[in-house]
């Protein structure tokens, strides 16, 4: 009786564990739909007659494919890259500039989203010019700044092979040339990845960061609207800072320019 009890039990698992793959193959189909449908739209909207009507197409396909990013719980650089695109062609800059930036994190290494995403910059109302530091800071470390983390991975890896190789040929041949001078490269090489990796790795863990997504947002010293504005015209779509500290319904923030200044919570969307 025990046998069958336990017979049953496992047929019981394992019936459930094959309606939830039936699932979950359903739920990626209906994905893989939703998402066709929003890239029709979008087609649909590049070809529509008036302005007005184009907007309204964008903005079918970009709440298409935030749907299947809520619903579906999809993440991947082209759904991104797809929704920025609506949001760009649809005049809302926020919106555009966020997801270029999510699709960034996911494929560091594509060059539209790259070009896209600076087109994008290049439209925003207001300009912040980066400090001299921090340019100063990107050129010395450019293969943290320029590099994809793919391709930091790769070198990392090559300059370590080429190290393992060198020292391993030494053992077989005494007079092998350049042993020292050429395993201080590859491990300087290995080095320079592997700190960039882990430094970027921490950066995304720790350090928070955002877009404004509000037409307009009047910045503050503090965090309420009895505080003095910081500033005589407001903050507009598409500004991008660092998160200092969040305080209620209010964000500290860091604009590119090194300016820190408070905003409201709703008026932004973290990255």
């Amino acid at each position: 009786m025990k046998k069958t009890h336990l017979i049953l039990f496992v047929l019981f698992i394992c019936i459930a564990v094959l309606c939830d793959q039936a699932d979950a193959e359903l739920t990626n189909e209906q994905a893989v739909q939703a998402f066709m449908q929003a890239n029709q739209t979008f087609s649909q909207a590049n070809n529509a007659d008036t302005t007005d009507q184009a907007r309204e197409l964008y903005l079918a396909a970009a709440a298409g494919y935030e749907k299947i990013i809520a619903d579906g719980g999809i993440h991947n650089a082209k759904l991104y890259y797809n929704l920025a695109n609506s949001y760009l062609m649809s005049d809302d800059l926020g919106r555009a500039i966020l997801n270029y930036r999510r699709a960034q994190l996911l494929d560091t290494a594509n060059p539209d989203i790259h070009k896209n995403l600076n087109f994008a910059r290049s439209k925003r109302a207001d300009q912040f010019a980066v400090t001299t530091q921090k340019k100063v800071v990107q050129r010395l470390f450019f293969w943290h700044y320029d590099f994809s983390m793919q391709t930091r991975f790769f070198l990392g890896g090559m300059c370590m092979t080429i190290l393992c190789l060198w020292l391993i040929l030494r053992l077989w041949i005494v007079k092998w040339p350049a042993v020292v001078q050429v395993c201080i490269v590859m491990l300087i090489g290995v080095i320079a990845m592997a700190t960039s990796v882990a430094v970027e790795q921490y950066g995304r863990a720790e350090n928070r960061s955002g877009v404004i997504i509000s037409a307009a947002v009047t910045a503050r010293q503090g965090d309420s609207d009895n505080y003095p504005k910081s500033f005589s015209e407001p903050l507009h779509a598409g500004v991008e800072f660092d998160v200092l500290e969040q305080r209620g319904d209010w964000l500290h923030i860091q604009l590119s320019n090194d300016q820190d200044t408070w905003i409201p919570a709703d008026a932004a969307e973290l990255i």
